[in-house]
């Protein structure tokens, strides 16, 4: 098998028994990384600080990693202008914080004849908000409500 130390430099090609010795001499464990090889690759480590650093990897990589949550606001399709702006500073609050906004708009009664209101309602929502987002799904209807996602603009 071929035998690397610690360092990874190539100490040479030699038999099983040999590469043990010299893992055990060293005080260290043997790990064998490419078994396919011709010949095997074998590489002296200490396993448990090899784990110890694969473990704090793996956490640094967690913590770096960005769950984005789908946040929701509620409209209907004659709120007034000042409650618009309210439930804007809102959306807004939640596109800085780097989630999704999902903006559903319910029709109750006859007001679901008049989609284009809903629709003109949405895209008025969307457009205070266009500084801060971007419009991911375009205005969706689906039963008694029409909707919108709005994602967090990229920062360069």
């Amino acid at each position: 098998m071929r035998l690397l130390d610690i360092n990874g430099e190539q100490i040479g090609v030699v038999s099983l028994p040999e590469a043990l010795r010299t893992a055990e001499e060293e005080g260290l464990d043997l790990v064998e990384i490419s078994p396919n090889a011709n010949p095997p690759v074998a590489k002296i480590i200490d396993w448990g600080k090899f784990k110890y650093e694969k473990r704090k990897q793996e956490q640094t990589q967690k913590k770096k990693q960005r769950n984005v949550e789908m946040k929701g606001v509620r409209l209907s399709s004659k709120i007034g202008e000042h409650d618009m702006e309210t439930k804007a500073k809102s959306a807004k609050k939640f596109l800085l914080s780097g989630n999704k906004v999902k903006v559903r708009l319910f029709f109750k009664g006859r007001e679901i004849t008049h989609k284009d209101i809903g629709e003109k309602v949405l895209r008025k929502f969307a457009e205070k908000l266009e500084d801060v987002s971007t419009v991911e799904q375009d205005v969706a209807f689906t039963g008694r409500e029409a909707g919108i996602i709005l994602a967090p603009k990229k920062e360069k």
